[in-house]
């Protein structure tokens, strides 16, 4: 393939990101909840602070942690099992990208390589098919790191035998795009699924 001139060699690894990208993200239940025991939606950037998600994210506590860090929080009245429901709730399969993928695995190498703790990792492993779409997964809480650290993206390199320059990332978050591209990686920041999926036919991927 050539690019602005460039020959470029041909993309064999596709590496998808989960949330925004593979699902959906719902809120509105979990906030009203929080906002009922007294933690309003306008302060959730500051009780995820608080509750230390990033950490979280990179396994340095698991999730019965994180949802009683939560549930002490506001008026102390929030039940652990409420949260857990709430918080799991969060993810919506997007059915579209998810077929996609699978699809694509049937001629090219995919992988998932996501910011995620334990709990949502354990709910798509139960009632998703989405861990075991392609050839294999990185979760961050099992990498005991997280993007848009380039550990993680080199532990995938070295996980999944990625070849930088035959590798295409696609996430939803700009700093995560930039840090794989950093790595020699190509990426498609990724907004919604007929995009994201013009973009990849357009680079000759098709599913």
């Amino acid at each position: 393939m050539k690019i602005a001139g460039i020959n470029l060699p041909p993309i064999d690894s596709v590496v998808f990101d989960i949330g925004r990208v593979l699902v959906r993200l719902e809120f509105s239940h979990f906030l009203r909840y929080l906002d009922l025991h007294g933690v309003p939606a306008a302060q959730i950037e500051e009780l995820l602070e608080k509750i230390e998600l990033g950490a979280y994210e990179r396994g340095q506590f698991d999730g019965g942690e994180l949802l009683r860090r939560i549930a002490a929080m506001g008026d102390g009245l929030m039940a652990v099992e409420d949260l857990r429901e709430l918080w799991l709730g969060m993810f919506i399969p997007d059915e579209r990208m998810i077929g996609f993928a699978r699809r694509l695995a049937q001629s090219r190498r995919v992988y998932l390589l996501s910011n995620i703790g334990d709990l949502h990792w354990e709910f798509l492993e139960r009632e998703t098919e989405i861990p075991t779409i392609g050839h294999g997964a990185l979760p961050s809480y099992k990498a005991r790191s997280s993007k848009p650290d380039p550990a993680i993206y080199r532990k995938a390199e070295d996980m999944f035998g990625l070849v930088p320059a035959r590798t295409i990332f696609i996430d939803d978050l700009l700093p995560n795009v930039d840090t794989a591209l950093q790595r020699g990686w190509r990426a498609i920041h990724h907004f919604d699924s007929d995009s994201t999926i013009q973009r990849l036919r357009e680079l000759g991927i098709e599913a």
